[in-house]
């Protein structure tokens, strides 16, 4: 064999390992980035459904065959939207869901193929220095517009929450869970948090401490800002779900802190500058009933939040939603919002107590009032 030729066979068989190391590369999946905003108190899904002609969000597949699954009580309607393309070239796949409770969710999907340290730069870069939310909530402005009339009570101010999931599906070499922890758990640790620095081994051990697996290939690491998936699609799939609805609920509990605060904050200043005073105690009326209003508001919304997805005898969901609204604060919101439901509904006692009393001793000053009256007449020989 001439040496022209070995060296052509030589760059050939160069050639063809590269291409078969590119078709498999070590990591396959996809990232995905959740921007959600609270922009109304409902959203009416049959009204939205006419304008869109959108299909509604298919029920999650469960994790194994048993009458078990989780359930939409109002599955949430699709759109979808145009590609994101960001600065670096990168193209996401988009859609948004709309929540019957007010909850608009942008999903841009990223398909993902490369090695870990690539996923972990990748990871950093999106958390710390993309602006997913001001490009999510441009197409969110220009989608309200069509959908206005499907919007119940629009808020003028809109709060927000981000997640990224980060979906391995394949990952070459690795068969199990344990074994996949084993390897790579510092770079999962430094995926779920946004960093590239290698984390000390308490941080590690601290994020690694929220995982959880149903089968023995396959595993969930939830972190309150990002989560490391490693699962085939469907398998994903729920996990998914679940953590989109978790951070949905948060929202909802954010915005029910924040309209209990501004409203106990009124009722403080009210009772402050003379609320208390016996005859402006009858404008305690209109206050208190306003304050009832509000309770009442949000006992109910609350109520629809918490129970939009229900759980039938699929027991891992529901502890993979656990864990997943435990890391990203819903309990701690969920209790500051009761204990300021149990004050507001104390003050509304009070307020109630104290007009019940201005009115008593109107209506006695009253009958005191007529009884002199009538002694005066009495003694004067004029009886009434």
């Amino acid at each position: 064999m001439s040496p022209d030729l070995s060296l052509a066979s030589a760059v050939g068989t160069l050639n063809r390992e590269q291409f078969e190391s590119s078709a498999e590369a070590p990591l396959q999946g996809s990232i995905l980035v959740l921007i959600q905003f609270d922009v109304c108190e409902e959203i009416r899904l049959d009204k939205l459904r006419q304008l869109f002609g959108t299909r509604s969000q298919p029920q999650p597949s469960f994790k194994h065959p048993s009458p078990g699954y989780v359930r939409y009580q109002r599955p949430p309607v699709l759109e979808p939207i145009e590609p994101l393309v960001l600065d670096s070239g990168e193209q996401l796949q988009g859609q948004i869901k709309y929540y019957d409770y007010g909850v608009l969710s942008v999903v841009f999907e990223l398909p993902f193929s490369g090695d870990w340290d690539k996923l972990v730069q990748l990871g950093s870069r999106w958390v710390s220095d993309v602006d997913f939310s001001a490009h999510a909530s441009r197409i969110v402005r220009q989608k309200l517009e069509r959908s206005a009339p499907a919007l119940v009570k629009p808020y003028t101010e809109w709060l927000s929450e981000d997640y990224f999931i980060f979906h391995v599906r394949q990952i070459a070499g690795i068969s199990t869970a344990n074994e996949l922890v084993q390897k790579e758990g510092p770079r999962i640790a430094q995926i779920v948090r946004g960093e590239t620095a290698q984390l000390s081994d308490g941080e590690r051990n601290e994020i690694l401490q929220s995982q959880i697996s149903y089968y023995p290939n396959d595993l969930a690491v939830i972190g309150w800002n990002a989560a490391f998936v490693y699962d085939t699609e469907p398998g994903a799939e729920t996990a998914i779900q679940l953590l989109e609805y978790a951070n949905s609920q948060l929202l909802e509990f954010r915005h029910y802190d924040d309209l209990l605060t501004t409203e106990l904050e009124g009722v403080y200043d009210f009772l402050e500058t003379g609320g208390t005073g016996l005859w402006s105690r009858w404008r305690t009326a209109r206050a208190a009933s306003k304050l009832h209003t509000v309770l009442l508001d949000v006992s109910e919304l609350t109520e629809r939040a918490d129970n939009a997805i229900k759980f039938l005898s699929d027991m891992f969901s529901a502890r993979l939603y656990k864990l997943a609204a435990s890391k990203v604060g819903v309990p701690d919101y969920k209790d500051l919002v009761q204990q300021k439901l149990k004050t507001a509904e104390d003050l509304y006692r009070f307020m109630v107590d104290q007009f019940n009393q201005s009115r008593a001793f109107v209506l006695e000053l009253m009958v005191v009032v007529i009884l002199i009256i009538e002694l005066i007449y009495f003694f004067r020989g004029h009886p009434i």
